[in-house]
């Protein structure tokens, strides 16, 4: 996707860890981000490294457009693969801009600051796919709102998909 995204374009979130990966996790994520693109979708982040920067680096192979919503105040911060930096001064409190951009989210891996996302867009009516991370329960009993996903294509086709549907005001098949 060259230049700007036309107005119907899905954004997608990527959410996962930052820092350093296991070479899985860097697989993944570069794979979601390449199926992202692939998908005519725009990809959304944090902006930094890990899980963003990998996700990011696919799309960007395949001329994917990324944007990323940076905890900090400086465009400089942002991964070498971010097209679009969007500077917040927020911490963590970006995540909330993140999911909110997006009209699905995959969770790649991660740490807490990825099930704070992913907990924002459930609360927000975002649909989540999970992709290697976190597991939701409520006293004991697993919470089936994360869609699972077993591999980076699933993962990303399961998002396009419940991603429409939500526009469309229409339930998934």
């Amino acid at each position: 996707m060259t230049g700007p995204p036309d107005s119907h374009a899905l954004y997608i979130a990527v959410v996962g860890g930052g820092g350093a990966l296991t070479e899985s996790e860097r697989d993944r994520a570069e794979k979601v981000g390449r199926a992202v693109a692939e998908a005519g979708a725009v990809l959304v982040c944090g902006g930094l490294d890990g899980v963003m920067e990998a996700a990011c680096r696919g799309a960007h192979d395949v001329g994917g457009l990324t944007v990323g919503i940076l905890p900090g105040r400086h465009r400089a911060g942002a991964n070498p693969h971010v097209d679009i930096a969007i500077p917040t001064g927020l911490g963590e409190a970006r995540n909330a801009l993140v999911v909110r951009a997006a009209d699905a989210v995959v969770a790649v891996a991660g740490e807490y600051g990825t099930l704070s996302e992913m907990a924002l867009a459930l609360k927000a009516g975002i649909p989540v796919i999970g992709l290697d991370t976190w597991e939701l329960g409520r006293a004991g009993v697993a919470d089936q709102a994360v869609v699972r996903a077993t591999d980076p294509a699933q993962a990303v086709a399961q998002a396009v998909t419940l991603a429409r549907h939500a526009r469309q005001g229409t339930a998934p098949p």
